[in-house]
């Protein structure tokens, strides 16, 4: 039997469809990948017949093959696990084809067949709509990333066995998702009794010259060099720009949280977006660190400080 599940692959921090297709026929047993796969995506081969295993699904002695194509972009990253298994259980009849049509699925499963969570969620959630889908199968531990996007539901899934009842019509509640506002985020005032003190321009004392300049600097979104001996405030300073920029719009969020998604920090702190960013590489940084690229193309140093401030001390260094 035949099968296709549509997926995402992020190319910068923009995202770009796939379609896993699944094809079950007689022939000598084996498990095949194709369609200019990393090695990562290749290893999908075992984690998921592993995983199918320890969900109680057993994959027959027949030839599988699976294609993700278009076959002339390199599939990178563990995101194809998901799809690549529903694109099987498909094929053996297990999900109904028709369910998977309009769903975009995206995952890494252990061998325990658990869902993992992924980085890029963001922009391919954000995307997804444009690219004809109706809905998206995300990770659980995705599902606060996910619900920035309003306009298209998500499921978030915990297990492969969790995917196959809700694909199968199991009765499904969605989560009150309610995505992190900026507002919400900016209510702790400074000083605050039990509450640990925000960096703030208004706790600078003196510098009269340095603040005036600063603040000419933030109102224009003007470059800003500060020269002087070590201890006379300048990072000091600097820390504290982003505290008098504007609050970011919600148009400025999201366009901040698809960088942070695509390297993988908004798993660490989904709120780091209500937050104008100030980043300080060392000296010491790569290239591709303070500009991005590298084989796998990842937002550098300059990108992460979207909307907000890059300090770059001792600067001659650089």
């Amino acid at each position: 039997m035949y099968s296709i599940v549509s997926t995402a692959i992020i190319r910068g921090i923009n995202s770009l469809p796939v379609q896993v297709e699944a094809d079950v026929s007689d022939g000598m047993p084996m498990f095949e990948m194709v369609g200019f796969l990393a090695s990562e995506v290749k290893e999908a081969r075992e984690r998921v017949r592993a995983a199918l295993r320890n969900s109680g699904y057993y994959l027959p002695a027949k030839r599988i093959t699976v294609n993700l194509s278009p076959a002339n972009i390199k599939k990178t990253g563990s995101a194809f696990d998901l799809p690549v298994a529903a694109a099987i259980l498909a094929a053996l009849g297990i999900l109904p084809s028709e369910r998977l049509a309009s769903l975009l699925i995206v995952g890494e499963i252990g061998l325990n067949g658990k869902v993992q969570p992924v980085e890029g969620i963001l922009p391919i959630v954000a995307e997804a709509k444009g690219h004809g889908f109706t809905q998206c199968m995300v990770p659980y531990e995705n599902r606060r990333e996910a619900s920035f996007i309003q306009d298209i539901p998500v499921i978030p899934v915990k297990s492969i066995t969790e995917m196959i009842d809700i694909l199968n019509g199991k009765e499904y509640v969605p989560e009150n998702m309610k995505p992190v506002a900026l507002k919400e985020k900016n209510k702790q005032k400074i000083g605050e009794t039990g509450k640990k003190k925000e960096p703030d321009f208004s706790q600078i004392h003196g510098q009269r010259l340095v603040r005036r300049a600063s603040e000419v600097a933030a109102a224009g979104m003007h470059n800003l060099l500060m020269i002087g001996p070590p201890g006379a405030g300048k990072t000091m300073i600097a820390q504290r720009i982003p505290t008098i920029l504007p609050p970011m719009c919600l148009e400025e969020q999201l366009e901040l949280a698809r960088i942070y998604s695509v390297s993988g920090m908004l798993l660490q702190d989904d709120g780091r977006i209500s937050r104008r960013p100030f980043r300080s590489p060392h000296h010491t940084i790569t290239p591709q660190g303070l500009v991005g690229g590298g084989a796998v193309p990842k937002p550098g140093e300059v990108s992460l400080a979207h909307k907000g401030v890059l300090f770059l001390d001792e600067l001659a260094e650089f």
